[in-house]
């Protein structure tokens, strides 16, 4: 059965015949292999660029941000999949990237998308200041939260986001995503009433994609790194396994509240 178009049989990413592999117009043994980093490899990959040094240096700092982030659910989703499967590392990683959704590690595209939005509605609004003013008031009324601000622990600002936006500072890389995010983090507060710091999941968009980075590929930004992350607590847990703990752990933790034995009535699933 034929699904979809059918008229667009190319590749542009990568080619191989009996001798060579070439990947984005390079020769992956004579080219790359040894010449260039992974971080610069990925930018390669992904955007069919090489990147410039302060594209490069950007991303990796954005990489080493996130990569890792404790027991977040996706972690432990990963963690209890080995101990029940040890010999499924690929199970257990696709367990722990699966788990990364709107709220935990794909926020960052959730607020990307936000950022793009704003800098548009800035030409209508006649400056970014008046066009987060807007976006953050309708949000209110909406009852919506102001995507890449707010934290639960770092109500003083989230260091990592701090740490981000000065790089894209001394690098040179802040533009309008940047100038959107600041603007977004000095009326917020005002209009929400309430402290609403930048995160982290608000600085990683601003700062890659005023590096040039495609808003359509954020969120393989945080899906790399935390995929070394998981890495390293999927070696953890193969040496000294806590995933049932953290199961019991969940057991202990949630009360049943559902109908007594014996109370169901006949049929009642």
């Amino acid at each position: 059965m034929r699904i979809g178009k059918q008229d667009q049989a190319f590749t542009a990413i990568a080619t191989s015949d009996a001798t060579s592999v070439t990947v984005r117009g390079h020769d992956l043994c004579g080219e790359l292999i040894g010449h260039v980093d992974f971080t610069d490899y990925f930018w390669l990959l992904v955007t069919g660029t090489r990147a410039t040094p302060a594209q490069k240096a950007m991303l990796n700092a954005c990489l080493v941000a996130i990569a890792e982030h404790g027991l977040v659910p996706s972690v432990q989703a990963a963690r209890m999949t080995l101990a029940a499967a040890p010999e499924a590392w690929q199970g257990a990683m696709a367990a722990g990237l699966l788990g990364m959704g709107t709220v935990v590690a794909g926020s960052s595209e959730v607020a990307g998308r936000y950022l793009v939005a704003i800098v548009a509605a800035a030409e209508r609004a006649g400056s970014i200041e008046a066009a987060a003013r807007d976006g953050v008031a309708e949000l209110k009324a909406q009852r919506g939260k102001v995507p890449g601000l707010g934290h639960p622990q770092h109500d003083a600002g989230d260091p990592r986001a701090d740490r981000l936006l000065a790089i894209a500072d001394e690098l040179g890389v802040s533009g309008a995503h940047v100038e959107a995010l600041r603007a977004l983090g000095r009326v917020a507060p005002g209009i929400m009433d309430r402290p609403l710091p930048i995160n982290v999941s608000g600085a990683i968009p601003a700062v890659i994609l005023d590096a040039g980075w495609p808003v359509e590929a954020l969120k393989a930004v945080p899906l790399l790194a935390r995929a070394g992350g998981l890495a390293a607590h999927l070696f953890e847990e193969s040496r000294r396994s806590i995933g049932f703990i953290l199961s019991h752990a969940a057991d202990q933790a949630i009360s049943y509240d559902g109908a007594p034995a014996g109370a169901a009535a006949p049929g009642d699933a």
